[in-house]
């Protein structure tokens, strides 16, 4: 079955689809035609959930814990065709009583790989908005010199009343940290994480295409044979099982 978005943004074609998923070839484009994210953030802020959002239109509550899959899709950005790669991430956290971040070195050299940032954190959760700041610190300290993509995702939009972090405190350290700002719902709001992703994908592949195709030097991401959506559909089954024998208990 082949599951097409309700509707088409303006500048914006898709291709996802679900059940069955083929196996694609690496594609074969320039540099510049492939965009690179890496979605960072603490624990339990949506992450994932935020990637199939957008990847699917789905919204799934569980998952298993995250290993770092890495999704990648094709698009046609401004009458351009582009191969997206999404980098999911493990947690990352604040040591204890400082404002230092503990990661893992898989997270870092996604950092390196990556061309542009989602820095999510949860508006129920101050911990995980306080952790932006230095998680923003350790991606300058990566990318030193480098102009830098990057969306300020505050997830969970629909939970209002326990709310721990307001816009305003949002949109004030996006444009401290020189990126766009949008708060969002996995839960109940595909669209405004469909525009916020395509917003700085389109940045992004703006941006590509000035630079001349020019490629980072060091470490890099292995990135696997073929796009890692079969890991995708087989959470989504997984999850859809699960709910099926829910309701049959009920």
């Amino acid at each position: 079955m082949l599951l097409i978005p309700e509707r088409t943004m303006s500048q914006y074609s898709t291709n996802f689809l679900l059940l069955p998923i083929p196996e694609y070839p690496a594609l074969d484009c320039a540099p510049n035609k492939i965009i690179k994210l890496v979605v960072l953030g603490g624990s339990s802020v949506g992450k994932t959930a935020l990637v199939v959002r957008f990847l699917t239109k789905r919204f799934i509550g569980d998952y298993e814990a995250n290993t770092g899959a890495l999704y990648s899709r094709k698009f046609t950005i401004d009458g351009e065709q582009i191969s997206l790669q999404v980098q999911d991430t493990p947690f990352v956290s604040l040591e204890d009583d400082t404002d230092s971040i503990c990661c893992q070195e898989q997270i870092n050299r996604s950092i390196y790989w990556a061309d542009g940032f989602v820095l999510v954190y949860s508006i129920t959760d101050y911990e995980s908005f306080r952790l932006l700041r230095p998680l923003h610190q350790h991606l300058r300290r990566i990318h030193p010199n480098a102009n830098i993509p990057l969306l300020l995702m505050a997830n969970k939009g629909d939970l209002l009343r326990a709310r721990q972090v307001s816009s305003k405190e949002g949109l004030q350290l996006a444009t401290e940290l020189g990126g766009s700002y949008s708060e969002v719902s996995a839960r109940e709001h595909g669209e405004g994480v469909h525009e916020a992703f395509q917003q700085l994908c389109q940045e992004l592949s703006r941006s590509c295409s000035s630079c001349n195709g020019e490629k980072r030097r060091g470490l890099h991401l292995v990135r696997p044979k073929s796009p890692n959506m079969q890991d995708l559909k087989r959470r989504l089954k997984q999850a859809l099982t699960s709910k099926g024998k829910s309701a049959t208990a009920l």
